[in-house]
């Protein structure tokens, strides 16, 4: 690993990012580690373009001398093909969202499952995990799928509107945790009622996309619930399944657990995670004081 430069510029590539509390969890570890770090939001959104606009975008940052870069909605899996190389979760899952520039490479990582664990296993850690449902399959849906079974879960049931989609994720799925061990169907309605516990990754429920990803009515006591969106870190769903008597794990724990993960992959030295979660809680705190 290469000794880490005392000034870093990295940024965050995706759809509606403007509240993103990355850039300044990056920011702020980088200072408590004496390092000078610049975290710019490239929001396709504000800029009036779409995913077709990646190309151009990673080899602006290749020329620009980015250290890095994190992938969000709807870009982890359109980014794949623009990338000199994968780690082997990134290949695995099937989706990046970390990028590391070194030597003029370009390589993706992923550290939403290991981020979606660390913080689920701390909101979380007597969960049953006998029968898992997973509502959404895309980029951050797929590595938390690969976490799920890494945690040591007997069923997985992936639910997404896109049935093909939901079924070749449990193809491969299956293919390297199991044969029998993953399901893929349509409808929440048809597996959440006899479910242990059920992992929320859709973008439904963030700020500029209100609502709930399923009926309330399927949400019982004996079900705990996860949710991926981070703001609002209250999210409807979690309103409802607290009030349904469902334990809870807040989006706060992987967008934290991620974090942590990328500042790793971004600098080779090891973050404070403690810090980083209390300044993510301090941020939360005063969002909501807006």
């Amino acid at each position: 690993m290469p000794a880490t430069p005392s000034k870093l510029l990295l940024g965050l590539i995706g759809s509606g990012i403007q509240r993103s509390l990355t850039p300044a969890m990056q920011e702020a570890e980088a200072a408590a580690q004496g390092l000078r770090a610049h975290y710019q939001l490239i929001d396709l959104d504000q800029a009036g373009v779409g995913v077709d606009a990646l190309p151009g975008l990673i080899q602006a940052a290749k020329v620009m001398g980015y250290a890095g870069l994190n992938i969000t909605y709807p870009c982890k899996q359109a980014v794949i093909p623009l990338l000199d190389g994968l780690s082997d979760e990134a290949r695995a899952m099937g989706a990046v969202n970390t990028v590391v520039f070194h030597g003029g490479q370009a390589i993706g990582h992923n550290t939403d499952g290991s981020g979606w664990a660390w913080g689920f296993t701390r909101a979380l850690p007597d969960a049953d995990l006998s029968r898992v449902v997973l509502l959404g399959t895309g980029g951050a849906g797929s590595a938390i799928a690969h976490a799920v079974l890494g945690l040591g879960a007997s069923r997985l049931m992936l639910v997404d509107t896109d049935g093909a989609r939901a079924q070749a994720l449990a193809d491969s799925l299956n293919a390297l945790y199991g044969a029998g061990r993953v399901s893929a169907g349509t409808e929440a309605a048809a597996v959440v009622p006899g479910a242990t516990g059920l992992v929320h990754a859709t973008p439904t429920g963030m700020a500029k996309l209100p609502g709930l990803p399923l009926d309330a009515a399927l949400l019982r006591p004996g079900l705990w619930v996860a949710e991926v969106v981070y703001f609002p870190l209250e999210t409807a769903l979690l309103q409802a399944a607290r009030a349904a008597g469902c334990p809870v794990s807040d989006g706060g724990g992987m967008a934290v657990g991620q974090a942590v993960g990328a500042f790793e992959l971004f600098t080779g030295r090891a973050a404070d995670e403690a810090r980083m979660r209390a300044h993510f809680l301090d941020m939360v705190a005063a969002r909501g004081s807006d």
